[in-house]
């Protein structure tokens, strides 16, 4: 962590300007750009730049380079899991410098990241604007990425799933239903206090302090962005347990391959069929081929077998150390989410508290008042 770009680079986001332009179908739209200014600490240089839909590009790059790691997510697009009076306008300026924060926090998480933050095109994407999406694009890293539907496919055909994995993605599951019950509750919350607050508002000067609950209630939402980040973790989390998957299927249907290849070859050389096939059935009806034609074939399994042995060979070792890169990072991301959410969590009921303090001291200045009268 000592290396870290984080530890070397000051990262902000520190504007945003709603812009328009057209899209990819020419039509005309209105979207968010965000400045980026880094500096490096021990040097005076700095650089900035205005990036729109680059950040998407960027988490796809590294969610493909890296599967074994659990990429840091991108903060929503629009505002969910909000109290009725909030706006969920993705243009409402207070959700908008939300989005700042969030996505300031994302380039955070790369660039203290021990694997991400070293990413030669993370780099760039940090300190040159013009040319870094050819020079990510050039990557081909579109070209790695699994299609969904092979995903889904390896999901149900695996033979022997890795327990830890099968494990995590029920820890991924039962992060998000954990954190979205407690968005849900803390927006219900928030919408009946709204109301208590300004019917309270209405009784005089006295109970002015309830003027002061839209503010509260925003400064709450930091928090509520900060369980939101741990919501969109989860689908990082089942990432890398689809691409452990894949990786499964693929090593059993190559060992598959082989265990059919060795057969076949056992049965050229023996001449005994041990299972029926259209190859089988064929023989005894046009009759048996020459022991030249015969051996031509099992020079050419034999060929195909070691092949396979030197391609499952591979697939074991890939497979190994994928397992040991993908459970450390996810033993770095359990620690970091336990000190996160406990310190938000710790955060916000302090916040509770001041404001209930606060709030008793209205009630008893209100007391006051009306012992006086």
């Amino acid at each position: 962590m000592e290396d870290c770009l984080a530890k070397k680079m000051e990262i902000t986001v520190s504007e945003a300007e709603k812009r328009t332009g057209r899209n990819a179908m020419n039509m005309q739209e209105t979207y968010t750009a965000y400045l980026i200014e880094t500096r490096w600490v021990m040097r005076a240089h700095s650089e900035s730049m205005w990036m729109r839909h680059s950040k998407w590009l960027l988490r796809n790059y590294l969610s493909v380079t890296y599967p074994h790691i659990v990429v840091p997510p991108l903060p929503e697009k629009r505002a969910d899991f909000v109290w009725h009076k909030l706006s969920a306008d993705n243009m409402d300026p207070d959700f908008v410098e939300r989005r700042r924060i969030g996505l300031e926090n994302f380039l955070l998480r790369v660039a203290s990241h021990p694997v991400l933050c070293q990413d030669k095109i993370f780099y760039s994407f940090l300190t040159q604007e013009g040319g870094w999406k050819e020079m990510v694009n050039e990557t081909g890293f579109q070209l790695k990425a699994d299609s969904r539907l092979k995903a889904l496919n390896a999901t149900f055909r695996v033979k022997n799933p890795d327990k830890r994995f099968t494990e995590l993605k029920h820890y991924s599951d039962e992060l998000q239903s954990v954190i979205s019950h407690l968005l849900r509750v803390r927006a219900r919350v928030a919408d009946r206090l709204y109301g208590v607050y300004k019917v309270h508002g209405n009784y005089g000067r006295v109970f002015r302090y309830a003027a002061s609950i839209d503010d509260i209630l925003e400064e709450e939402e930091h928090y509520a962005d900060q369980l939101k980040e741990y919501l969109f973790y989860a689908e990082a989390l089942r990432a890398v347990c689809r691409k452990h998957e894949l990786m499964q299927y693929d090593l059993e249907m190559a060992a598959q391959d082989l265990t059919s290849k060795k057969q076949q070859c056992e049965e050229l050389a023996t001449g005994t069929v041990r299972t029926f096939s259209l190859k089988g059935m064929t023989s005894k009806l046009f009759g048996q081929e020459t022991p030249e034609q015969r051996e031509a074939k099992i020079k050419v399994l034999e060929e195909q077998i070691q092949e396979g042995e030197e391609q499952l060979k591979s697939k074991n070792l890939e497979g190994r150390d994928f397992v040991k890169s993908a459970w450390a990072d996810i033993e770095r991301f359990k620690e970091q989410k336990n000190h996160d959410l406990k310190e938000a969590l710790i955060s916000y009921a302090v916040m509770q508290i001041s404001m209930c303090k606060k709030g008793i001291q209205v009630w008893t200045n209100a007391k006051e008042c009306f012992s006086k009268m």
